[in-house]
């Protein structure tokens, strides 16, 4: 015969449902020992809060008549309620482990800060610091001066400015230089990026007229020179990073738009979107175009992005001539979109990488990332197998899979990435896609959740960005749990 269990609230036998009058109140339930430690921890407020939460849940099932008499054991109710404390203060952005095979992904916060960054970020959030102080004059400085060296010594620009992202660069860059005239631009440069940020709209959110010149695959430079007015501004290249068109094409290259600019005094700006600031051929990547050649070329300002093949944190950088960019740090609008004392002291060590090139491979995890051998790649996941095999056993099988990556973030769409990784499939192909659905949910609600990606009824992890083994090896107990 089952034993009765002892209810909460008068310490009598109950093996029927709780009625609510049964259940404590909140300031019984507060007074329990195994509660006192939860409010040294967290105070009152929090977890006052959380028990009328947790009360009033019971007190809809008890009123259902579906509460039963262990559910308000004096234990049970403690570790119910040190779960919600928990689960409320738990921090909504949360560490993942990227195994999609995209190296700097929009969704997983793109590039990943160097361990100098981090360290810099730290040291100046701690403390009080020069954000805007000059310590040569004693007076009052300017933001700005903390990478404006830095970026002219690595471009060659007469001067720069950044501000909080590139949408910002490009929104201030022409609204700055072309507020209520015209700005032409090759019809096969009007670009959508993610968030539907459309460069016709950008236009038109800076308060100036949208030239479109050419067709969609084909701009030739009389395109140009036949739609320059007294009302034109601005000519503006647009690097079409995030797609390709092929076939039958014709584009005008910035060092032969600069001339057509000069000769008829109308400055030029491009955007190159993500940017690099090294040669990305070197290490056998496809090659990106880079700000110091745009500027060389002739080019007035060049807008690109920090967060993306630079390797930093979200920045819009805008580097270029000294008039022209004096010109973009006067406008009233540069205020808004400035960038705050923590990206700029990442921004700052990241680009101080730079200085030392050859140990970028090193010091900087984008491209410690894209250059890994897949070879190296491909042993790990040999050494992974039989461990993960194991924890997906028995419902599913797995196998070391040649795979192909991508940059991410709309750099170089087309281009791929040979790697290596896991491919796991379903036993039984009846129901395989609810089967992948629940592993793929059972690896993001691990405590370090893992973001793989579903291809052909598999699930794919690819191995490129896993550097450290340790963690994801660490939770497949977890994984085999999740997975009875």
């Amino acid at each position: 015969m089952r034993r009765p269990t002892e209810s909460v609230v008068d310490g009598s036998k109950a093996s029927s449902p709780v009625h609510p009058k049964d259940l404590p109140s909140v300031d019984r339930l507060l007074r329990q020992p195994a509660v006192t430690a939860l409010l040294a921890e967290h105070g009152h407020t929090r977890v006052a809060s959380e028990a009328r939460g947790l009360l009033d849940g019971l007190r809809t099932q008890a009123l259902a008549g579906s509460l039963p008499a262990e559910a308000v054991a004096h234990d049970v109710l403690a570790e119910a309620l040190a779960r919600r404390v928990g689960q409320r203060l738990a921090p909504r952005m949360r560490a993942v482990l990227n195994l999609t095979g995209t190296v700097i992904h929009t969704n997983l916060g793109r590039a990943l800060l160097a361990d100098s960054a981090l360290q810099h970020l730290l040291a100046m959030m701690a403390s009080p610091n020069n954000l805007e102080y000059s310590l040569d004059s004693g007076g009052r400085g300017d933001r700005d001066s903390i990478v404006e060296e830095l970026l002219c010594t690595l471009t060659g620009a007469q001067a720069a400015t950044v501000v909080n992202n590139n949408a910002a660069a490009v929104l201030l860059t022409i609204a700055a230089m072309a507020r209520g005239r015209e700005v032409i631009v090759s019809r096969g440069e009007l670009v959508e990026i993610g968030g539907a940020f459309r460069m016709p709209d950008v236009m038109s959110s800076a308060g100036a007229t949208l030239v479109e010149v050419g067709t969609t695959n084909r701009t030739h430079p009389h395109d140009y020179e036949r739609a320059i007015t007294e009302r034109t501004a601005l000519l503006m290249k647009v690097h079409t990073s995030n797609y390709a068109v092929q076939g039958f094409t014709t584009a005008v290259d910035e060092a032969e738009l600069a001339g057509i600019a000069r000769a008829r005094g109308v400055p030029l700006a491009t955007d190159l979107g993500s940017g690099s600031l090294v040669d990305l051929a070197q290490w056998g990547l496809p090659r990106e175009p880079l700000p110091q050649e745009k500027l060389a070329a002739g080019c007035d300002i060049v807008t690109f992005s920090g967060d993306k093949l630079l390797g930093g944190p979200q920045a819009g950088l805008i580097v270029g001539s000294r008039e022209a960019v004096g010109r973009i740090r006067k406008f009233p609008m540069k205020r808004a979109l400035r960038m705050s004392k923590l990206p700029l002291a990442a921004l700052e060590a990241t680009l101080m990488l730079y200085l030392r090139p050859e140990r970028l491979t090193q010091d900087l995890p984008t491209l410690r990332l894209l250059t890994r051998p897949a070879d190296a790649i491909r042993a790990l996941a040999h050494t992974l197998l039989s461990e993960v095999a194991s924890a997906v056993a028995p419902r599913f099988e797995v196998a070391v899979l040649d795979l192909m990556g991508q940059i991410g973030s709309g750099s170089l769409p087309v281009e791929k990435l040979p790697s290596a990784g896991l491919a796991i499939a379903p036993l039984q192909k009846k129901g395989a896609g609810r089967a992948l659905d629940e592993l793929a949910t059972a690896l993001r609600g691990l405590p370090l959740p893992v973001i793989g990606r579903v291809a052909d009824d598999r699930l794919l992890l690819d191995l490129r960005c896993l550097e450290d083994s340790a963690p994801f090896l660490s939770q497949l107990p977890d994984l085999r749990q999740a997975l009875r």
